[in-house]
């Protein structure tokens, strides 16, 4: 028995139209070859496809949307469903996990690296004391063919020297700090915004469409080391907090 999303396919007998028809699409979906967003075939289509009926279509397309894969919409169609990543909001967590966990290839692209002496800008967003030497770092991540999230970061290379030697081609920022730089104090800040041009270009949406933007601050040992904006498309991401009682 294997898994695809959270349907069921036997693989140790012949697949019965049915179940081809879920594996199909499902394959076709969680590779990233039909994008979130895109329509399916037709029932009609897909009737003639697998030579059929179109009650086996209409079962095959209801367990997919059942399983949040699609999305069927009356008088125009079965869409690929957008999916939604959930990321906690007090925790660092690594982009590549969250896509691996909807079940889409992961890649990652870095798209500009400059070191510099802080601006203050830069000094405003480390909070940093004095100037020193930055390293400005502007990355895309991906989720199947699509960007998923654009990262814009600065490391503070006066807390953390090596940075100034990795090129950050072959791996992200974030999981490389977090191996090297034991943080001890973190401060996420959560907004909405639209669009512009450049995030638009980095997420392949529209401009004025909606963002959520995730700004994060870390600390160890009461310096400053890096400071990271993700750029999120609204549809495509949510933010859970947990909290307890207070004991106070």
């Amino acid at each position: 028995m294997s898994m695809i999303g959270t349907i069921d396919v036997d693989v140790g007998e012949p697949l019965s139209l049915h179940q081809r028809i879920l594996s199909d699409i499902s394959e076709r979906i969680l590779s990233g070859a039909w994008a979130p967003g895109q329509r399916i075939p037709f029932e009609h289509e897909l009737t003639a496809e697998y030579n059929c009926s179109r009650m086996t279509v209409n079962k095959a397309l209801s367990q997919l949307a059942k399983a949040g894969l699609i999305e069927r919409r009356r008088r125009s169609g079965s869409f690929v469903r957008r999916p939604q990543s959930q990321a906690a909001v007090l925790e660092i967590h690594d982009i590549r996990i969250e896509v691996e966990a909807l079940g889409l290839p992961y890649r990652y692209e870095r798209v500009a690296r400059h070191r510099r002496r802080s601006s203050a800008e830069d000094r405003a967003l480390l909070e940093l004391a004095a100037a020193g030497p930055v390293l400005a770092l502007e990355c895309r991540h991906f989720a199947g063919k699509r960007p998923f999230a654009r990262e814009q970061r600065l490391i503070n290379l006066a807390a953390v020297a090596e940075a100034a030697d990795e090129e950050f081609h072959a791996i992200a920022p974030g999981p490389w700090l977090i191996a090297r730089v034991p943080w001890s104090a973190a401060e996420h800040r959560i907004r909405a915004v639209a669009a512009d041009r450049h995030i638009a270009a980095a997420l392949d949406i529209a401009v004025g469409a909606p963002c959520l933007v995730v700004e994060r601050r870390t600390w160890s040992a009461e310096h400053p080391v890096t400071h990271v904006r993700f750029t999120y498309a609204a549809e495509s991401h949510t933010l859970v907090a947990r909290f307890t009682p207070s004991q106070g």
